[in-house]
């Protein structure tokens, strides 16, 4: 086998380059192996919803599951009183138990009940689509979901392939009343003003059914089901064909890392044994999260990933995935407790290569389903490959989420006075990646704004927020949480490296945390929810932040401009706090400094005209407005070296200034002016 071209890249990997081998070895073979004879493709084998789960034949309804360690299965419902009737009882069929009705109806609640050797339960079918929750007993049923008609879409998927701009959200907790809010409200109050604001991606949090409210998402119990909490099927459909309609492309945050342990919910003991799914033994309880590990060594559990990764891309028309808890299915023991110091880590025979194998079919099965798919791997340890293709030796997502960013901000703004900020070290962990490998940057997710958290204009400004932030009330903390919000946005979304994130709220400085109703807070929305009024209001400085942030997306969102690489350092100078870099046309001035103002600073740049574009100053964004947006800047040579071109700027304290480099005219032109 020859040498795989992400060895060939990067030589910190030439020792490793039989173990990289290996894994193509291992993937390749596990390929074929699923294939057989029988498929031609992993999308034509990834169709096990078509056969399994509940769906039509003909006149009848064909019920069928794979639960291989069950004596005898009964489907029981209204129609039995709940109880296991003969009429009601499955037969076993190569290898599965199947039952046909013709007397089942659209919206019918049921259950299996599964017997084994010692022992019995209801359960709810692996493949269901559809969970509701009693609002008496709020226990969970299966509910079947066959409606007259089948939701008619209305717009293609975007085509385009600009770098992703996303727009992080949570469905429940993105109306401002204190409840659950619905894919409705959604659609008509919150992808406006994503619209408005510039986005071009959604990323849809807890779509997949949960048991539990409060775990955002992530403890999921049915795979194939939509989390029943925020309404129907056809209404996220619609809320995603809307989106695409206005040229948004919808990924989704799917967890295939773990699922709950719940018995009665979810796939925990579904036949009466852990292992139908799940590692046996300790391999199969992650020690962090109290849920059970996948076993991804077991053709049937890939078959049901894999089913599941198309599904919501043929069923719900999304546009990718933002695969949830990558560096604790690419280690056997999680990543827990290791540093990553050293590549040795990533190849020191404790990886589940059975994962590995499973994230690079998921992987090669996207780009069969769609050419150009949005695959973002939250990840962590820094593995090498894991944002490369399959072809070149990688893992084959198409991002990695640049975690160590977020956590970066927040040790900063812990551990450092302004004063001390280091602008080398800034400039150094925002624009830290792999050269062959792109990345998603962002300030903050949902993960910093967790209870026992803080946002981060919460952490600048804190309980200042309540009572200092209208329009014409002046505070110090205010100013200066306002004025470095927008600057640490600006230099994270400048320097990103291929992507940027957002979440919600967070645009316009949301204050205080995210906390779900639970009884530790008396069941309380009060937290699980957007103050979108906040922004909406002129007589607040909310409205600033966000505006900010509309123009900070626009910019970004010309010539591709997150895929345009390298970027330079101009200059930094520590003593003033200020630092510059040029990305393509662009030039970004930052003066961190608290209280010191400039007058013609010297920034060297390449010999040329340039255009204001806007700076964080401006009063719209809640600045002063001491920058002159008609001036045009033109380089000379100073005495400073007396060797380079230079600008001469104003930088007012605490303040980002962008300006844009114009063309050099035509030889043409310049006669014709002359």
């Amino acid at each position: 086998m020859s040498v795989p071209k992400i060895v060939k890249k990067d030589p910190w990997l030439s020792p490793h380059t039989e173990t990289i081998q290996k894994r193509i070895k291992l993937y390749e073979a596990k390929k074929k192996e699923l294939l057989g004879k029988q498929f031609k493709s992993l999308k034509e084998y990834a169709s096990g919803y078509e056969t399994l789960g509940c769906f039509k034949q003909g006149d009848e309804f064909v019920i069928r599951e794979w639960l291989p360690n069950a004596s005898s299965v009964f489907l029981i419902g209204d129609f039995s009183n709940w109880n296991p009737v003969d009429e009601y009882k499955f037969e076993q069929i190569n290898g599965f138990w199947e039952l046909r009705l013709k007397n089942l109806s659209h919206e019918q609640k049921y259950k299996l009940k599964v017997y084994w050797n010692g022992g019995e339960g209801e359960r709810i079918p692996a493949w269901v689509r559809r969970v509701v929750q009693d609002e008496n007993t709020h226990g969970f049923d299966a509910q079947l979901w066959m409606p007259d008609s089948a939701y008619e879409w209305k717009y293609e998927k975007p085509k385009n392939q600009n770098p992703p701009i996303i727009y992080e959200a949570h469905i429940g907790m993105g109306g401002e009343e204190h409840k659950v809010s619905s894919f409705n409200e959604f659609r008509e109050n919150i992808l406006p003003r994503i619209v408005k604001l510039g986005y071009n991606t959604i990323q849809l949090m807890a779509i997949q059914e949960h048991p539990y409210y409060g775990s955002f998402g992530y403890h999921v119990s049915n795979f194939f089901a939509v989390s029943s909490r925020f309404g129907t099927p056809e209404e996220l459909k619609h809320l995603i064909d809307e989106a695409h309609g206005n040229g948004i492309k919808v990924i989704m945050d799917i967890v295939h890392s773990h699922a709950v342990k719940n018995e009665m919910e979810g796939l925990g003991n579904l036949d009466g044994t852990r292992y139908q799914f799940f590692h046996a033994g300790g391999r199969g309880e992650h020690p962090a999260w109290d849920s059970y590990c996948f076993n991804y060594g077991k053709n049937e559990v890939l078959h049901f990933l894999l089913s599941n990764v198309k599904f919501w891309i043929e069923e719900y028309k999304f546009d990718g995935y933002r695969f949830d808890g990558v560096t604790s299915m690419l280690y056997l023991d999680h990543g827990l407790g290791r540093d990553f110091t050293s590549y040795d880590f990533y190849f020191d025979g404790g990886q589940d290569e059975e994962a590995i194998t499973y994230l690079m079919l998921a992987n090669d099965l996207m780009s069969e389903l769609d050419g150009n798919p949005i695959s973002i791997a939250e990840e962590m340890s820094g593995y090498p490959g894991l944002a490369n293709s399959v072809a070149d030796g990688g893992v084959g997502f198409s991002y990695r989420l640049a975690m160590g960013v977020p956590d970066f901000w927040i040790k900063t703004l812990k551990e450092r006075l302004d004063e001390d900020w280091i602008l080398g070290q800034i400039y150094h962990e925002l624009t830290a990646k792999r050269d062959d490998e792109k990345t998603i940057s962002y300030v903050e997710s949902h993960d910093q704004a967790l209870v026992g958290d803080k946002t981060i204009a919460f952490r600048l400004m804190d309980k200042e927020m309540y009572f200092h932030m209208m329009v014409n009330d002046q505070n110090l903390d205010i100013d200066r949480g306002i004025a470095l919000h927008k600057m640490i946005r600006l230099i994270t979304v400048a320097t990103a490296g291929g992507g940027y994130l957002n979440f919600m709220g967070n645009e316009f400085g949301h204050p205080e945390w995210i906390d779900f109703p639970r009884e530790g807070n008396g069941w309380s929305y009060k937290h699980a929810r957007r103050q979108w009024s906040l922004t909406d209001r002129e007589d607040l400085k909310y409205k600033f932040l966000n505006k900010f942030d509309q123009q900070m997306i626009e910019l970004i969102s010309k010539d591709s401009f997150l895929d345009i690489f390298p970027m330079h350092q101009q200059m930094c100078n520590e003593g003033d706090k200020v630092i510059a870099f040029t990305r393509s046309k662009y030039l970004f001035v930052f003066n961190f400094h608290a209280t010191r103002s400039y007058t013609d600073y010297s920034i060297p740049v390449m010999e040329g005209r340039y255009k204001y574009i806007f700076s964080s100053d401006e009063g719209k964004n809640g600045g002063y407005d001491r920058i002159d947006p008609q001036q045009d800047y033109n380089t000379h040579l100073t005495t400073v070296d007396g060797k380079f071109q230079h600008l001469m700027l104003y930088l007012p304290a605490r303040t980002a200034l962008v300006l844009e480099k114009m063309p050099v005219p035509s030889v043409r032109a310049r006669k014709k002016r002359t």
